[in-house]
This record gives C-alpha cells, sequence and structure tokens, in this order.
C-alpha cells in the first residue's frame, strides 16, 4: 500500500522529490562548486562524514548527484576502496587484466605496463594466487599500481593508502609526485594525514558538513582544518588524583592558544603558541618565591624541552593573591612534525607544590618554519633552528 501511494504522489506531483513524514532529509554534499585544473594536485580533508568520500564517488561516477552535474575531461582511474574492482577468485595476474579493462585499457596497453605495474606492487611471488587470499597490504599495493600505471588523465585516491605499510606509502607519494609534475596528470586525493598532503599537494579542499569549508592553498587549508578540529582540548585537571606536591597552589586547568587567542591542540612548525596553565591558591594569600614549568615529551617518553619561570627574567618574585593563570608565550615553535605530550609543575620556596606528569599531549604539523614557502623534510631530526648561510 505503501508503494501504491507513492506511486500515486508521484503521478500527482511529477518532478518533485517527496519524503514520508517519518523520513529526515540528508544531504551528504551541498552547493558544492569547484574547479581543479589539469595537472593540479589537491587534497581533500574534513572530519568523519564532512561528505569526502561521496565526492569522490561522484567524481569517479559511481554515484550520480541528486542535483547539478560534474564535468571531467580525460581519463578517470580511482582508488576509492580495498579492492576496488578486483574479483575475489581470480588470480592477481587475471585482474590486472579484469581492472584495467574496467578502466578503459585495450590488452595491448595493459600487456606493455605489466611488468612495471607486478614490479611496483611487490607481488610477483603471489601473481598466480587468488586475490581472496592476499592481505589488506597486498590488495592495495596491487590496486595503486594498476591505477597509477594506467595512464589515467585524473587519479582519484580515497584514504586506502594508511592500509599500506610506511615504506609502500612513500613509494606511492613518490609515485602520485611523478605522475602529477612530470606527466602533467590530475591527482585528487582524500587524507586525514597531514604530513602526506602537505609534501604532495599543492592546492587543497576543505569540506565540513557536506558543504565547502575552504579552498585556497594546501598549507592554509590544513591551518584552518587544525583549527577548527582543534578547538575542544580544554584539560581538566581539577579532579586528577595522580599529581604529588603540597597542594598550597593547584593546577586545574591547562590549554594552548594560537596567535588569534583561539583554543587548539595542533599547530604548525613556527606557529606562535601560548600555553596556558591555570591554577588555584588555596591560601589566597600573595605568594613569594612561586615557580612554574613545563616539561615537553616526544611519544617515547623522552624530555625535550623544559621551559620554566625560574630560568627567564620577567616573572615576579611575589605573585598576587588573585592571579590565577600563567601564560608560557613560544613566538616558533621549533618541533619537527609530531605528537608531543607535557608533564607540569609548580614550586613555592624551592618546595613542590603540584606535579602532574603526562598533563596532555598536543600535535604539531608541518609548517613553514623558515617563511620560504618550503617544508622541511620529515625524519630529519627533532628541531627546527632559524640559520642562514653565506658563502665568502
Amino acid at each position: 500500500t505503501d508503494g501504491a501511494r507513492a506511486v500515486g504522489r508521484r503521478l500527482k506531483h511529477p518532478g518533485k522529490a517527496l519524503i514520508s513524514a517519518n523520513q529526515e532529509e540528508f544531504w551528504a554534499l551541498k552547493d558544492l562548486s569547484f574547479e581543479i585544473k589539469q595537472g593540479e594536485v589537491v587534497g581533500i580533508i574534513g572530519r568523519n562524514g564532512a561528505g569526502k568520500s561521496t565526492l569522490l564517488k561522484i567524481l569517479s561516477r559511481i554515484t550520480e548527484p541528486t542535483t547539478g552535474r560534474i564535468r571531467l575531461r580525460g581519463r578517470v582511474a580511482s582508488l576509492l576502496e580495498v579492492g576496488t574492482g578486483f574479483h575475489p577468485e581470480l588470480t592477481g595476474r587475471e585482474n590486472i587484466f579484469l581492472n584495467g579493462a574496467i578502466l578503459g585499457m585495450s590488452r595491448r596497453e595493459i600487456n606493455q605496463k605489466f611488468d612495471e605495474i607486478v614490479d611496483f606492487a611487490e607481488v610477483s611471488k603471489f601473481l598466480d594466487t587468488p586475490v581472496k587470499r592476499y592481505s589488506s597490504g597486498m590488495y592495495v599495493r596491487l590496486a595503486f599500481a594498476v591505477a597509477a600505471h594506467l595512464e589515467p588523465e585524473i587519479l582519484i585516491i580515497d584514504e586506502v593508502l594508511s592500509v599500506g605499510d610506511a615504506a609502500f606509502r612513500r613509494k606511492c607519494i613518490g609515485k602520485m609526485g611523478s605522475i602529477s609534475k612530470q606527466e602533467g596528470k590530475t591527482v585528487l586525493l582524500v587524507s586525514h594525514h597531514i604530513e602526506t598532503l602537505q609534501n604532495l599537494c599543492d592546492k587543497g579542499i576543505y569540506l565540513k558538513q557536506g558543504t565547502l569549508a575552504e579552498k585556497s592553498g594546501i598549507l592554509e587549508v590544513c591551518k584552518q582544518y587544525l583549527v577548527d578540529v582543534s578547538k575542544i582540548e580544554i584539560r581538566k585537571l581539577k579532579d586528577r588524583t595522580d599529581r604529588r606536591g603540597s597542594g598550597l597552589v593547584r593546577f586545574i586547568e591547562a590549554n594552548f592558544r594560537n596567535s588569534k587567542n583561539e583554543l587548539v591542540n595542533s599547530f604548525f612548525s613556527g606557529d606562535e603558541v601560548v600555553i596556558c596553565l591555570k591554577y588555584e591558591n588555596l591560601k589566597k594569600e600573595s605568594l613569594k618565591s612561586f615557580h612554574c614549568s613545563i616539561g615537553i615529551d616526544d611519544e617515547t617518553g623522552r624530555r625535550i624541552i623544559f621551559l620554566s619561570t625560574d630560568l627567564t627574567n620577567g616573572f615576579p618574585e611575589e605573585t598576587s593573591a588573585y592571579s590565577d593563570e600563567v601564560n608560557i608565550k613560544i613566538n616558533k615553535i621549533p618541533l619537527m612534525p609530531g605528537k608531543y605530550g607535557f608533564t607540569i609543575f609548580a614550586t613555592i620556596n624551592g618546595e613542590i607544590s603540584d606535579w602532574i606528569q603526562n598533563a596532555g599531549y598536543f600535535t604539531v604539523a608541518p609548517g613553514d618554519f623558515y617563511g620560504t614557502g618550503r617544508l622541511s623534510p620529515l625524519g630529519q631530526g627533532v628541531f627546527l633552528v632559524e640559520h642562514s648561510f653565506s658563502v665568502t
């Protein structure tokens, strides 16, 4: 009966989308419009549910848009899910030909590229094994190798590269770089891996709740994304029981702010950062020889930075009873990309008043530390240092 009523409503209201009272209209993408030029490498970023995968499916012509249109000039190869276009019962060899045919290649073209595909995928030992016995990493290696070597004008890649190991990801990034820069092809890449986007892409698209929030250079897009997703971390420390000290002064909150005074938990190398430590003075009197310190550790727990009011000038010998916050300003954060933890402690007359280990964490993304428009290569040390070269 519901089907009959639906037919009747369509006849009564032709061309109008009809939604029943118990259904909610939801737009995965809404009023989205942009242009990508030939040879551009564009990173697409956004939180889960922002519409990234839906956009790629529409661009790949897997899904038809409800309204509007997509105009593509060139052959498209897409890698959206592990094993896209593969038949699990067929061998790796057979799936190379099957997937190549799906992408519009002739048998002759596939034969010409076959050895390169196998070498890149590193699956020669398992070439005649059904792909249903492949690991997810092997699936991705073979699928990416096929998509990248069959010379598409437009290559569309979803987050699938995160399945592969680090060495293969580096190989894929190098291949995508050569596809765009040397061959003039267009690459669209969805990833939550900021370092990958910044090292590979020129432009960026930031999707927020199905709409276009930002489209510009990749650095600006990633910065806006990090600001939005990190406006959430205000560490409430008042109820922490794993603390040491006399308790005369107790930390109740720790947070980070950027140059715009926005609460953040992620920032870029070279950004201005203010660490705000809020505390309560239980004695409600002015404090003499009161000092705060913060130790910053890398992911292995190794102490790499120590900041203390006791080591710098300008901090008062006596602190007002009405003061409740210490701000530590770092003009240019000198850390390489990564995740860092911090420990905070306070002393009064040299005696520990409060000490909280692992009080929280923050992340650093690749940034233009030197103001040259270039990023420091990953894996080259922990710190960035201002320097200059001269020839004599």
